[in-house]
Formats: C-alpha cells, structure tokens, sequence
C-alpha cells in the first residue's frame, strides 16, 4: 500500500451516514471487490441507494470519490499558515499546518487503509496522488510566500512538510497498533530536524 500524502485523503469531515458518505462507501467497496476500472458510476450509485444524479452533485467523476476534500484541506492548512504568530518559524509552521489533518485522519483509518488498497492498485490513481500533493504543495508555497518567507524557503518548507506528513502517516497507517498522529508528526519533523544537522 503506497503511504498517504497530505494532500490526499477521501474526506476532511467526518463520514456520516449521509449521500456522500454512503457513496464513498459504496465506491471503495466495489473498487476492492472489482477493482477500479471495472466499476461505473452507476454501480456506485447503485450500491449506495442513490441515483446517478446525486453522485455527480458530490463528484466530478469516479476518482474523485477518492480524493474529495483534498481541495478544502488546502485551504484550510493555508489559511492556518497564515493566521501562525509572527514569529513562528518555518518548522513551527509546519508543525501547525499539519495538525489540521490529524483529527480527520484519526477518525477515518479504516477508510484510508481501504483508499491506500485501491490508489496502489491503479497506475491512473497514483497519478492522481501525485498531483493532488502537488496542488497541496503549491497551496502552502503560496501561504508562505505570503507571509514573507523568501524563496527558496518558502517551497524548500512546504515540500519538507509534505514529506514529513507522507513519512508520519505512512508509519500510522503500516502499524497495526498505531500511535497518536500527531506524536509521529512531532518525531518525524525531529528525525528532519536531526538530519539536517548533521
């Protein structure tokens, strides 16, 4: 199973059982019975109790049952970058912006143990991760520049905090006794800290 990216997990917000929930549900499901391509829109539907119409007033299209959220987590790690105290420093920011994740995460392991199945099975989906890290990278390139950091700082830290998510996640996902999130996010940002001065 590849490890999870910050930018990339299948909700921000809780599940309920509500339509975008039952459908995301629904979808997993069937991409691990069946795999990825082998399923439509109308299966998912279908499985969920709900029509065609309300899937794509949820989702663009099949992907993004995997990816919905990533968009509003950029803001949100954004916004939290920019609203840090003037003298936060660059591995605080980092720190700050990546505990925006940690409940969302917390709660949803399952789902994203079943997400991380479906996204290493399929070469479009990994490609896909990639770019959604990509946007998430750029979004806290943007949030920093912006609050002054210099290049090439201001993209030197956002790739370091994504790295440093994608590393700590990847370990709480793999551990069949996880520890707590955020403890991890701390231990791989000292390892960072660590390496870097050496």
């Amino acid at each position: 199973m590849s490890a999870a990216v910050i930018s990339y997990h299948p909700e921000v917000s809780r599940w309920e059982p509500n339509a975008r929930g039952r459908l995301v549900e629904a979808a997993q499901e069937l991409y691990l019975e069946r795999g990825y391509d082998q399923v439509t829109v109308a299966e998912i539907a279908q499985r969920a109790g709900l029509t065609e119409r309300t899937f794509f007033r949820h989702f663009a299209d099949k992907r993004e049952v995997l990816f919905g959220g990533a968009r509003e987590l950029q803001e949100q790690v954004a916004a939290v970058i920019r609203a840090a105290p003037e003298s936060a420093t660059p591995t605080e920011l980092i720190e700050t912006a990546l505990a925006v994740s940690t409940k969302a995460f917390t709660e949803n392991r399952a789902q994203l143990l079943r997400r991380g199945q479906i996204v290493a099975a399929n070469p479009e989906l990994r490609e896909r991760e990639v770019v959604k890290g990509a946007a998430m990278v750029a979004a806290m390139t943007t949030a920093l520049r912006e609050r002054g950091l210099p290049e090439p700082a201001a993209s030197l830290t956002a790739e370091l905090g994504s790295a440093v998510f994608r590393i700590a996640t990847g370990r709480w996902l793999a551990d069949p006794e996880p520890p707590d999130l955020s403890a991890l996010i701390k231990e791989t940002l000292a390892e960072l800290k660590a390496v870097a001065a050496r």
